[in-house]
Formats: structure tokens, C-alpha cells, sequence
């Protein structure tokens, strides 16, 4: 009597190797990863305040407030501005008040043109502390 000797390839049980496949799977992440860029959205940095609280303001303190209506008019001190008197009406409040903050105050529908004017008038006239605030209307 013979004896047969039986491999495991003649019953069937192959298995498949998946150690060169994982490996390149692995080489694939890190090219994937070493690749990619990473953008960096542009945009405004937005300082938020700290507290929801309102700051007590100083009554000795005024702040030159600029409206900007929905039409685009520029009211200074409660007095309608031409657009090319903003800095000459800034400077003049900030002459009498150096310390005092310009806040700028535009209209939902204003634009942002406007806006742009009023804050770069405002560095013109030299002063740096320009804020915005939510219209009232």
C-alpha cells in the first residue's frame, strides 16, 4: 500500500499573501499625505469680544460716531458729510478729542464702498482705534 502524501495545494486551501498589498497601501498614505496641500482660506481676521457684557464707557470720553445711511450719506456729529470732508471733519473731532475712538455706524443696505471710505479717511486723519458697530435703524 501506497501512501499518498497530500500538499495543501492539491486540496484547495491556497491563501493569499497580503503583506505586498498592505505595503502598498501604506506607500500610497504617505504619498497621498506628503502630497497634499493645504490651502489657507483668505479672509479677515475677526477679533470678538471676550465678554457678552458691555464695557462701561467713560462719560468724559466722547467717540466721533459716523453714520452711513442706506444710501450712502456720511452724517458726522448729527451733521451730513460730503464724502471728501470725512478726514477733515475726523481730524477736527480728533484734535478736540484725542483720545476718542471713531465708530462707524453703516446702514444694513449701505455700501461697503462707503464703508471702505469712512475707515481709510479715518487712519488718514490718524486715528487707529476704528471700530464698528450695528446701525440702530
Amino acid at each position: 500500500m501506497r501512501r499518498r502524501f497530500s500538499s495543501a495545494t492539491e486540496e484547495g486551501e491556497e491563501q493569499i499573501n497580503l503583506t505586498p498589498m498592505l505595503d502598498v497601501v501604506f506607500i500610497m498614505l504617505i504619498f497621498f499625505i506628503v502630497t497634499a496641500t493645504f490651502v489657507k482660506e483668505v479672509g479677515l481676521d475677526v477679533n470678538q469680544p471676550d465678554e457678552d457684557k458691555p464695557k462701561t464707557v467713560d462719560p468724559e470720553k466722547k467717540s466721533i460716531v459716523v453714520k452711513i445711511s442706506n444710501r450712502d450719506r456720511i452724517t458726522i456729529a448729527q451733521r451730513d458729510v460730503d464724502w471728501r470732508s470725512v478726514r477733515a471733519n475726523i481730524e477736527r473731532l480728533h484734535a478736540e478729542n484725542p483720545e476718542a475712538p471713531v465708530i462707524i455706524q453703516p446702514h444694513p443696505q449701505s455700501t461697503t464702498e462707503a464703508m471702505i471710505h469712512v475707515m481709510d479717511s479715518a487712519r488718514q486723519a490718524g486715528v487707529y482705534a476704528v471700530s464698528l458697530a450695528a446701525s440702530a435703524e
